[in-house]
Parts: C-alpha cells; structure tokens; sequence
C-alpha cells in the first residue's frame, strides 16, 4: 500500500490576495485555477508541497481554513475497501470524473480526508510533474 500527503486545500476569503501572498512572499507557482465542484479552484506548487484553495470563506465546520488534506493513493478502490473494513463511513461513493476519482473519508479528530488517485494516461502533459508522474 503507497499513499503520499499530496496537497491541503484551504478555504479562502480573498482567494487573489492569498495567491499573492504565497507566490510572492513564498515562491509559490500556480499551476491550474479552475472552475471545479461549483468554486473557483487553484492548484499551487509551494516548493515540494501543494497548496489547493477554494474561492470560498472558510464555513463554520470546526476547521477554520483548512478543508481536507488531499491523500494520493495507488488503488483507491482498496484503499476505500481497507477504510470501510476498518469501520470508516464515507461521506459518499467514489466520485469519477475520468482522469481523477476520489472520495471524501473523516480522519481522526474531524479532519477531512480526499483520497484520489488520477489516470496517469489522462494527465495533460504539463500537469503531469504536479502530480508527481514524471
């Protein structure tokens, strides 16, 4: 079993002010903003790290800014069978939109957890180093 800490994603009030901020005083890069599960979504490069914002305020869910951290996972059908066999509820089935399927799990302690995996063959050329492919 291969999981990697791949990305946080964060809520954001001021989602260009907080682009600025970590491109600008961090060296951060963007590298997709979309239109992604009814918000504007930016994908940013942060060294070795991601960084993932919804273009939306944080909600009252008990984790300020912070929204899920994104898990990237070798077989998300098993990984989601291993997590149900341990008596983890899932908020919903596996979400599949071609390229990149994922589902939402509670962690402990409330944090959200995206566990996603993508079809390597799928990835545009230039986001395949994003998601550690090349």
């Amino acid at each position: 079993m291969t999981a990697h800490l791949h990305h946080a994603h964060l809520f954001s009030s001021d989602l260009d002010a907080a682009i600025a901020f970590y491109r600008d005083l961090l060296g951060g890069e963007v590298v997709a903003d979309l239109e992604m599960a009814g918000a504007r979504n930016v994908f940013m490069k942060l060294g070795r790290g991601r960084l993932h914002f919804y273009d939306q305020p944080p909600k009252d869910q008990g984790r300020g800014a912070i929204h899920h951290l994104g898990i990237l996972v070798e077989d998300l059908e098993a990984t989601v069978e291993r997590m149900q066999a341990g008596g983890v509820v899932l908020r919903k089935p596996i979400s599949d939109y071609g390229l990149w399927k994922y589902v939402m799990a509670p962690g402990p302690d409330g944090v959200l957890l995206e566990l996603f995996h993508f079809d390597l063959a799928q990835v545009p050329p230039e986001m395949r180093a994003y998601f550690f492919a090349d």
